[in-house]
């Protein structure tokens, strides 16, 4: 196992339980480091940080598992952590569908399992983790006799790593179309082709949030993608939904979803451009009692942060001019980028355009399953937002 010696100056971020290291805070490997393989890290003067995968063709060359010295990296240590991390998702109430692992946040850095029933989808999103693939699936099968497991590896971040993208079967093969229950309505899960691992698992508890204010509503939702949001109204009472997607897939999900839920003859989807058709919409004078916007990323990096935001404040200010005097606006940001207080500012600014005045009914983030560590920004991305619109 090799050591890898931090150079004197080094980012308070690690000392504070950050895992990340990068190579420019290396000053020297004693011994051989495989990539892939694990090694431990000291400080300059030979302390011990903790013990880690690397990859020196990474720009983060050593990814920490553990600051306990005496824990060793094998299948015991992978065993232990998905079990305690699916007791802490009983403890929180989650049982049939929840992101399992959800990386760092669960000291599996780049290590995604998402939990559908009894079916399960795998990120591994560095070659360190990667490695651990067989034997993750491993400990699956041990603690939930799964009836299907599927890789999702199908992402360009793994490329940065020296891995290909790919995806298919880790288990024996099965219907990747299935079907959950969330909130006591019923999706359509496109494991194998649809966004990341199938469905976004982490706006499940927010989906609730919308329950009292959509009731006898006419809704708008805008990126519906598979239309969660949207049949979520329709279930909880809304007098009518009109969802938009740009993508033909996604908007026949959305109807194969109302299907699913007897909900066809109040949610009703269309594959449009929302940038484009809010717009008109709004220079129109139409008004809907609750809008959603639920956008995709805008940056994955710092260059771009000020094109996010002002794209984030041109969308929600098109939504703003939609909503009826009292209604609602629902609104998200996933950019981790976007720091909770910024996302915040821009809603306000917003509304000063948009000439209406707002108040705060509920600030959320990612579902409890997606659990936030202090000082990791990764971990703490979604922003979600009800306001009223006066």
């Amino acid at each position: 196992m090799a050591n890898v010696i931090l150079r004197k100056k080094i980012s308070r971020r690690i000392e504070s339980g950050h895992p990340w290291i990068f190579g420019n805070e290396v000053n020297v490997v004693e011994g051989e480091w495989t990539a892939g393989g694990i090694a431990d890290v000291f400080t300059h003067d030979k302390k011990f940080i903790g013990r880690g995968y690397v990859n020196p063709q990474s720009q983060i060359v050593v990814r920490l598992l553990t600051r306990n010295r005496d824990e060793q990296v094998d299948r015991d240590f992978f065993l232990r952590h998905i079990r305690d991390a699916w007791a802490y998702r009983q403890q929180l109430g989650y049982r049939e569908n929840c992101r399992l692992i959800f990386g760092e946040a669960d000291g599996l850095p780049q290590l995604i399992i998402d939990k559908f029933n009894d079916y399960f989808a795998i990120q591994t999103l560095a070659l360190g983790i990667d490695t651990w693939k067989p034997v993750i699936v491993e400990v699956l099968e041990e603690l939930f006799s799964p009836k299907g497991i599927y890789e999702r590896n199908d992402v360009p971040v793994r490329e940065l790593e020296g891995l290909a993208q790919q995806k298919g079967f880790l288990s024996a093969p099965f219907d990747t179309n299935i079907i959950i229950t969330e909130n006591g309505v019923r999706f359509h899960v496109d494991m194998a082709n649809g966004q990341k691992t199938g469905y976004f698992l982490d706006q499940q508890d927010n989906r609730r949030a919308i329950q009292n204010i959509v009731k006898g509503a006419d809704v708008l939702g805008a990126f519906c993608y598979t239309g969660s949001f949207e049949i979520h109204a329709g279930f909880y009472g809304a007098q009518s939904v009109l969802g938009l997607d740009i993508s033909d897939k996604a908007i026949d999900m959305c109807n194969k979803n109302a299907l699913l839920n007897g909900l066809q003859d109040i949610c009703r989807f269309e594959a449009v451009n929302a940038f484009d058709v809010l717009k008109v919409w709004a220079k129109e004078g139409r008004k809907w009692d609750v809008v959603m916007l639920d956008p995709p990323s805008f940056t994955k990096t710092r260059d771009n942060i000020q094109k996010a935001i002002s794209g984030y404040k041109e969308i929600n200010l098109r939504g703003l001019k939609l909503v009826k005097p009292g209604g609602f606006l629902v609104t998200s940001s996933c950019t981790n980028l976007i720091q909770p207080s910024l996302f915040a500012e821009i809603i306000q600014m917003a509304a000063r355009d948009a000439k209406r005045r707002i108040r705060q009914v509920v600030f959320n983030s990612q579902s409890a399953d997606h659990p936030i560590i202090p000082g990791q920004e990764n971990t703490h991305y979604l922003k979600f937002m009800i306001v009223q619109v006066l």
